[in-house]
């Protein structure tokens, strides 16, 4: 007896769409093909597309510190109800996570709170190679978080050769937030009061493609990896396109999406983030990327304020926008659009993630593997509302937005999370496993 079926999809196989089904008994793949088997709960995807559990890579979960703006198991349900089976989460809370108590305080807050499946960044310092450089059998960590310029939290590491010290010390991937320190700082004064189309300008072009040069040529010097998160200027794209290899990096659906100065004629410091959305020419090249095959990743960058502090006077706001739950129903009206093909997608928020990063059991659908699964209607129009986002910020720079294309159920280790916009039973997400 199986505990679930899933019968009359069209299944993501080998990058084709199959007509199989999938039989599934302890929380793993045991039978992809034409299945009769009884089994407890069964679902009928007749008209609907089972693809593997994707996963975002890139979310801020604000736990501890900040837990009036989100927690892991606030942060969990949007991810779910956006049809995410696995989170990355990042290590800028208070404290910040880099130490093996910190790290080990994550992952017992996470336990029966977290929906989702969950991984966390261990935050690099100045002065803790030594932690560093013991996360090599570290259950549940993804990789080691860099900033190289300042963002929300303390962390930061900008001198290069405390970047070279992160990078000598650990065996892990190293991803990194790219902005220059030294010309953040230059370009301070740029930022005009109450203006935040100043945003761009004072963190320009320079200041990333700056940071960028210097860590690729760091971790290419010292054979190690780096994950650039969050690129956002065409010369960073032109430059990464011709250093491939070890060096892999993020584009978010917000960049590809939005462009200046149409978004802070809009939503105003709704549409402040670091690094932030530029204008047109950038979008285009960003655009020019994805359909190039030339970013490995698609993050969400979920980091969720308050209206309450987003309706600060610039720049005394803080940068960042929820987008956990709306990555997949972005990207699938992409999809829908021509702008790239669902094997693409799949690449960026599957199979890749998968790959760069060394998860064991995720991915894909094929035998044995984890039971994870994000089931869509490719045809399904849904309008974002504020008043839908399940994020404690309670908000979406994409409210009123109309996308085609949406989760219809999260299956997580073999159990259905959501159904239909539902969060349904308990949190069970577990921490996922690596290797090097």
């Amino acid at each position: 007896m199986l505990d679930l079926i899933i019968k009359n999809g069209k299944c993501y196989i080998d990058k084709d769409l199959k007509d199989v089904d999938i039989g599934i008994k302890n929380s793993k793949i045991v039978k992809i093909g034409k299945l009769n088997e009884d089994a407890t709960q069964s679902i009928d995807a007749t008209g609907l597309t089972v693809l593997p559990g994707c996963i975002d890579t890139q979310t801020h979960f604000r736990e501890p510190g900040s837990t009036d703006t989100e927690d892991l198991a606030t942060g969990s349900r949007a991810a779910i109800v956006g049809g995410i089976t696995s989170v990355f989460e990042m290590p800028n809370t208070n404290p910040a996570t880099t130490n093996k108590a910190e790290f080990q305080r994550k992952i017992d807050l996470a336990k029966n709170r977290m929906y989702c499946n969950h991984a966390f960044y261990f935050g690099a310092t100045p002065t803790n190679q030594s932690e560093l450089a013991d996360l090599k059998d570290l259950d549940g960590c993804c990789g080691v978080k860099l900033f190289a310029g300042s963002s929300t939290g303390t962390l930061l590491v900008h001198k290069e050769e405390d970047i070279e010290k992160v990078f000598e010390s650990t065996s892990k991937i190293v991803a990194v937030h790219s902005e220059d320190e030294d010309i953040l700082n230059l370009r301070k004064k740029l930022r005009e009061k109450g203006n935040v189309h100043s945003h761009p300008i004072w963190r320009d072009e320079e200041c990333a493609i700056s940071s960028t040069r210097k860590i690729v040529k760091i971790a290419k010097r010292l054979g190690k990896k780096a994950h650039i998160l969050h690129i956002t200027t065409k010369q960073e794209i032109d430059f990464l396109s011709q250093n491939k290899g070890d060096i892999t990096f993020e584009i978010t659906p917000q960049h590809l999406t939005m462009f200046a100065p149409d978004c802070y004629d809009k939503l105003g410091t709704y549409a402040q983030m670091n690094p932030p959305i530029r204008d047109k020419s950038h979008y285009d090249r960003l655009w020019y990327a994805v359909r190039n095959n030339y970013n490995d990743t698609i993050g969400s960058d979920h980091a969720p304020h308050l209206k309450v502090n987003k309706d600060k006077e610039y720049p005394d706001t803080p940068s960042g926008m929820p987008g956990v739950q709306t990555l997949l129903p972005v990207m699938l009206n992409h999809v829908n659009d021509g702008k790239l093909t669902l094997v693409q997608l799949m690449n960026l928020v599957c199979e890749n993630p998968a790959k760069i990063f060394g998860i064991i059991g995720k991915g894909y659908i094929k035998e044995d593997y984890d039971a994870d699964f994000t089931i869509v209607d490719m045809n399904k129009i849904i309008e974002i509302k504020n008043e839908k986002i399940e994020s404690k910020c309670g908000w979406s720079p994409f409210d009123g937005y109309k996308f085609k294309g949406t989760p219809i159920y999260t299956i997580i280790n073999g159990e259905i999370k959501m159904k239909d916009g539902e969060i349904l039973g308990e949190p069970s997400g577990k921490p996922l496993s690596f290797q090097d």
